[in-house]
């Protein structure tokens, strides 16, 4: 019979605690979701400012209250500054006299000779704030106001509008007509002729080739009218029946499945080139997303130094005052702001401890790799975690979170601190070199071949071990797929 016993025995185990959790959780964010992860402290934590030299505020009074005429009164409704300044200037008194009343716009509109708005302008000759400022227009607001201007009936519009709200991001219908009128079906009665009656209703509006299902029938749609091209009904054909040999660029083998010269070819060939395949793209935003380096290096006296980029460097510090005052009348049940101030804290010792471990992974990573500064990419070393992690006295893992979408700028561009990172690869003479190199040697070759006759993989991976590199031809053909580079056939044809 079994028994029940206790027993005490001594264990040890490495556990995070919540200030190291923040650390490391703050340390492998990026610039911007760091200063996200910033933004949304300052936000919910009373203990935590931004220093005013970081908002440019120094020349702005304190108190701008102070600053305004004494004839404004102290209470009642806010004035904006053409208010305060119209307040300032003594009144004449005709406005009553006349009994004209101001309008809250003082704006004119100006009407051009074809009918169209021209821009706003005050009455001192500015043009209005509202005129200069880009607006996006998405494609489904685009194609709905075309499908209101339409003399429809109330069921064909809903079909028109209900397919306009199906269409993706390249302006295309993806979903087959028959499934969209099962979907449809469980809200009202549609049939599939109705949808099909939408679609063509559809496909008129602008951009042209909005609506299709296929490529093929977004490039006919644009092809229909263009009846300024000579070689039209050509280019017709060939988008119908050879679509595959135009995208391959086979001119010849063209000419003869249609029995026409390569010259008619190639102006139909050109004719199609002109459409657009993508039609929604014109639609879509065109934010761009720029990278803002966390370190920039620069050559003094001869040798590399790495600094970090002032710009992202956050400038924020602890409301001493308010600490003060919180300790001064700390009483039991205010549990949520002590907790609010360990955790400012906290911020500011991981923000200071985030900063000076990038900073010295990449003084290490600078100082290993210092001959790709000189030299260019060929001269890049084998490079691992490890041998960082060694070198500053952090873990491997740390290193790695380091490394994680960091940018450095360099006088040959800016990089991410992972691509100074490559496994070794042993050559003929039994020395090293790093993948890195083998890319950019790869590059420069097919850069320098002559465009009617391009490198095949076998042939570079031959070249390579002319100069002492092993390489396989497989590994040839990922690192050129790496890097976005056709195959020799495709290169072939281009040229």
């Amino acid at each position: 019979m079994q028994s029940l016993k206790f027993s005490v025995e001594q264990r040890q185990s490495q556990t995070l605690s919540p200030r190291l959790q923040h650390a490391v959780r703050l340390l492998q964010l990026s610039s911007l979701d760091f200063k996200s992860e910033l933004q949304n402290l300052l936000m919910k934590n009373p203990f935590l400012e931004v220093e005013e030299e970081a908002d440019g505020m120094t020349g702005i009074p304190s108190d701008p209250v102070t600053d305004l005429p004494e004839s404004l009164p102290s209470s009642g409704p806010e004035l904006g500054a053409a208010d305060a300044g119209a307040a300032a200037e003594p009144s004449t008194g005709l406005e009553d006299s006349a009994g004209v009343e101001e309008g809250p716009d003082d704006y004119t509109d100006t009407w051009l000779a074809d009918g169209s708005m021209g821009k706003r302008q005050s009455e001192g000759g500015d043009v209005a704030a509202t005129d200069i400022t880009p607006a996006h227009t998405s494609l489904s607001a685009h194609l709905h106001g075309q499908v209101d201007l339409l003399n429809l009936s109330p069921k064909d519009r809903l079909w028109v509008k209900a397919l306009v709200e199906s269409l993706d991001d390249d302006g295309y219908l993806r979903t087959p007509l028959d499934e969209l009128a099962t979907l449809f079906a469980a809200e009202t009665e549609v049939q599939v002729s109705d949808l099909h009656i939408a679609l063509r209703l559809l496909q008129s509006c602008e951009p042209v080739g909005v609506g299709a299902r296929t490529v093929q029938e977004c490039l006919l749609l644009q092809l229909a009218p263009k009846a300024a091209c000579p070689q039209r009904d050509l280019a017709q054909r060939i988008v119908e029946q050879h679509l595959d040999a135009l995208a391959g660029k086979d001119i010849t083998g063209l000419a003869k499945k249609l029995s026409h010269s390569v010259a008619e070819i190639q102006a139909a060939c050109d004719c199609v080139r002109q459409l657009d395949p993508h039609p929604g793209w014109r639609f879509m935003s065109t934010r761009v997303d720029y990278i803002v380096p966390d370190l920039i290096v620069r050559r003094v006296r001869g040798e590399w130094t790495v600094e970090l980029n002032g710009s992202i460097l956050p400038k924020v510090r602890l409301n001493h005052v308010y600490a003060e005052l919180f300790q001064r009348h700390r009483r039991t049940e205010d549990g949520e702001m002590a907790a609010h101030l360990q955790e400012a804290r906290w911020t500011l010792r991981n923000v200071e401890q985030r900063f000076a471990t990038i900073l010295d992974v990449a003084q290490a990573i600078v100082k290993r790799q210092h001959l790709f500064f000189d030299h260019g990419v060929l001269a890049m070393k084998p490079l691992g975690l490890k041998e960082i992690a060694a070198e500053t006295g952090l873990h491997e893992s740390t290193v790695s979170r380091v490394t994680n979408n960091k940018y450095i700028a360099t006088p040959a561009g800016v990089f991410e601190l992972k691509y100074f990172f490559s496994r070794t690869m042993t050559t003929a003479s039994g020395g090293a070199c790093s993948a890195t190199a083998i890319r950019g040697l790869l590059k420069e070759m097919i850069d320098a071949e002559a465009p009617a006759k391009p490198l095949s993989d076998a042939e570079i991976a031959r070249r390579l071990a002319r100069q002492g590199l092993i390489v396989a031809r497989r590994t040839i053909t990922k690192y050129r797929q790496s890097m976005r580079i056709e195959a020799v056939e495709r290169r072939r044809q281009v040229a």
